[in-house]
């Protein structure tokens, strides 16, 4: 039989051990949540930074020249610009041009502000490049096939051409 020493130290050894457990759950449960929390950045940073390769194009693109500014924006899965300013004449205000060489005369009545001039690019995901769309011009009144890349330097390129991409114009961008 034990005596009263031998009863204080089995219970001084309890609750030694009720402690070191304590202390492990607690360190634990403290790991998990760091642990949980560095997840939960560490998703929240990648699902934020890893926009799709096809999303580069978008955002507002001012031309090379610096007279023309578009807004190339994604309509489910299809790409299109709008004329967002422009400077041709800075003595008449741009709310006041018209879409005047339009060959259908019902739209020779549109603003050119505002005007969707690029519509149906898709990215092609082996080139790296927005293809088969359409692109209108509107001082000439005509639509061409429009294909378009972003370079090194971060420039958009659009090129219209008809049919064929060996003939066309193409146009340079900065991001604004």
């Amino acid at each position: 039989m034990c005596s009263q020493g031998c009863n204080q130290t089995l219970i001084s050894a309890f609750y030694t051990d009720i402690c070191k457990t304590a202390v492990r759950v607690i360190r634990l449960s403290a790991m998990f949540k760091f642990l949980s929390l560095l997840l939960f950045i560490g998703l929240n940073f990648q699902s934020h930074a890893a926009a799709p390769e096809s999303d580069r194009i978008l955002g507002k693109w001012l031309s090379s020249d610096k007279k023309l500014m578009v807004e190339v924006y994604k309509e489910k899965d299809q790409f299109k610009a709008k004329i967002i300013w422009f400077n041709d004449d800075p003595s008449k205000p741009m709310d006041e041009w018209r879409d005047k060489h339009n060959p259908d005369p019902a739209l020779r009545s549109r603003r050119i502000l505002g005007l969707e001039i690029l519509r149906g690019l898709r990215y092609n995901w082996d080139t790296h490049t927005w293809e088969g769309g359409k692109i209108y011009d509107a001082q000439h009144g005509k639509e061409w096939d429009a294909a378009g890349f972003i370079d090194k330097d971060g420039t958009m390129k659009v090129k219209g051409y008809w049919h064929f991409k060996l003939f066309g114009r193409t146009m340079a961008f900065k991001r604004v």
